[in-house]
């Protein structure tokens, strides 16, 4: 009977997180699952057209095009974050007078509103008073001003905007990678004649073996998921440049306001979801079955 009434209390602790799984996961997933057959707007009445939507979608270029956008965004925001996390947790890894307010200071951008570094960076790229171009021209680099959100430049305005808000989240993780690495290693290697260089590349590297390809794992998701801050700045443009498969899904479900006007399409968009999440997830597993095999070769 104890047993009993130990399991029926551990019952009642679970079903508030059972009851948000089932309200906010399985209904939610259940429900694309069911509108991927039918054509319906939102409005008025569901029409069940089987294996349509997926026909679309094989001929849909626009949602090709924001895969390939989508690609070249989050390879491009990955070169720049790992490398650029790693070295800042390396730097403050070190003791030296303010490193915990430097800390803070790279961490910040982890904790402010993607929308409002979005609005931040659009202005400081903003082709005619812009800050990036002021300072270019100050100092004679370029002789006209650049047009950072048009179509040669906008998706590499996005990556670095992208990247300087990821960078504060992994620095933070390799961090504390760091500080689990015995220091007995680095004095033994510094007594071995081990210069700096050797000592990050034959211990430190190594060490972070299991952070970096959680860090990795993260950051891959994130910049294939990521669409905010692009909607904020260009809304996918000039021309669909910047356009990437979670906004495109957006615009699909949530119609925007500028631009030409796109009907509300849940049954189509359903479909594009489907397959953008089935994307991700095998790109993700794909990561995570060649990191494995890394970890049995080594």
């Amino acid at each position: 009977m104890a047993k009993l009434r130990r399991l029926q209390e551990n019952s009642l602790f679970l079903l508030p997180s059972v009851i948000f799984t089932l309200v906010l996961g399985i209904y939610p997933l259940v429900w694309v699952l069911r509108y991927m057959f039918y054509d319906y707007s939102g409005y008025g009445q569901e029409i069940f057209i089987g294996l349509d939507n997926f026909e679309r979608l094989l001929r849909d270029d626009q949602f090709w095009d924001s895969v390939v956008n989508t690609m070249v965004f989050a390879g491009g925001k990955l070169l720049i974050t790992i490398p650029l996390s790693l070295l800042l947790a390396v730097i403050l890894n070190a003791s030296f007078k303010g490193r915990n307010f430097l800390r803070a200071v790279y961490f910040m951008p982890t904790v402010v509103s993607t929308a409002v570094i979005a609005v931040v960076f659009y202005i400081i790229f903003n082709s005619y008073n812009g800050m990036v171009n002021q300072l270019l021209l100050k100092y004679h680099i370029i002789g006209a001003p650049i047009n950072w959100l048009g179509p040669d430049h906008a998706m590499l305005t996005v990556i670095i905007v992208a990247a300087w808000g990821a960078v504060g989240n992994y620095m933070l993780l390799f961090l504390a990678g760091l500080q689990g690495i015995p220091k007995d290693l680095y004095e033994s290697a510094s007594i071995d004649g081990a210069n700096g260089a050797q000592r990050f590349w034959r211990i430190t590297v190594p060490m972070l073996g299991p952070v970096m390809q959680v860090v990795i794992m993260l950051a891959i998701i994130a910049s294939l998921k990521g669409y905010e801050s692009i909607m904020v700045m260009t809304e996918g443009g000039p021309v669909g440049k910047t356009e990437v498969m979670y906004l495109y899904l957006y615009k699909l479900l949530f119609p925007v306001s500028s631009g030409p006007p796109v009907d509300q399409q849940i049954g189509y968009g359903s479909a594009v979801g489907f397959a953008t999440a089935l994307i991700v997830g095998v790109i993700t597993a794909l990561y995570y079955y060649l990191s494995r095999k890394m970890n049995k070769v080594y």
